[in-house]
């Protein structure tokens, strides 16, 4: 009786995913494997739509949208990762009101916070005010790929640290004085206890980080100018000003390959790391 209970209680959630998930990649697919004569007429089935996408001018676009991902990823795992740590050796009290320090800028929209930094590095921006106070040069921050990658790390920083700090709260007390008993320096504790059991969270951060940072598109078109065009802002460039959603819907799909390739290598490492954590112990 339990069981045929909980069997109904499946289906709306069926029915949901369904009709908002499936249903809208169905189309995204079938979009992505047409084409529509230059006179018009009616759609054909084709892969024209992919071949037209791995042109050098396209192919670019991914790899500059690949780089730049990557490299905030791992700007944000190199700050995130010891963050946390100072975050977890805090008193309780103090950890809980810097964690909130850091959740509330994820409660303001994230295009104003994209915003936020155009103000601040603007040519007269705060930043370059603060360099002529000191006597330095200033600097043209703004419309630059590095304007664009701090805006990156800035809006998905929060995504690497609190997994990270979630997976180190989990270890206890009770393993790292074991391995000081046992005579571990700092560098062995943190090296073959504290490392080890943080990798899942560390797997989710990278995930978090990564799949935003790739598909993003704000903050290239406004930290970037539009200088540096990016696979998100040419799904919205074909979709909303190019009006070729067939090309869009492509795009779309390989995007969404690109993704799910990098979740399941992720995932491959993880368990790699997990079995080798468990012959360690």
């Amino acid at each position: 009786m339990k069981k045929s209970r909980s069997n109904l209680l499946q289906y709306p959630y069926i029915l949901w995913a369904a009709f908002f998930i499936i249903v809208p990649l169905a189309i995204v697919l079938w979009y992505s494997l047409t084409v529509v004569p230059p006179g018009g007429g009616e759609a054909k089935f084709s892969f024209e739509n992919y071949r037209r996408f791995f042109s050098p001018v396209y192919a670019q676009v991914l790899y500059r949208s690949l780089v730049l991902a990557v490299q905030s990823t791992l700007i944000c795992l190199m700050i995130g990762y010891p963050a946390a740590m100072i975050i977890g050796g805090l008193p309780r009290g103090w950890r809980n009101n810097v964690i909130l320090l850091l959740v509330i800028p994820m409660w303001i929209n994230f295009l104003l916070r994209t915003y936020a930094w155009m103000v601040l590095l603007g040519r007269r921006g705060i930043l370059n005010r603060v360099l002529e106070f000191l006597r330095m040069p200033t600097q043209d921050w703004l419309y630059t790929e590095t304007a664009v990658l701090i805006g990156m790390v800035y809006n998905f920083l929060p995504f690497m640290i609190l997994p990270i700090y979630s997976a180190l709260s989990r270890i206890g007390k009770e393993p790292i004085e074991a391995a000081e008993d046992l005579g571990a320096d700092r560098f062995t504790v943190f090296r073959r206890v504290i490392l080890p059991r943080s990798i899942p969270g560390v797997i989710v951060g990278i995930t978090m980080v990564f799949m935003p940072a790739v598909s993003t598109f704000v903050v290239s078109a406004l930290l970037g100018g539009g200088q540096f065009m990016l696979i998100g802002n040419l799904v919205e460039q074909q979709f909303l000003f190019a009006g070729d959603w067939q090309f869009g819907s492509a795009l779309s799909i390989i995007m969404m390959m690109v993704i799910l390739i990098t979740m399941a290598l992720v995932s491959l490492y993880d368990k790699g790391a997990s079995i080798e954590e468990g012959n360690l112990w």
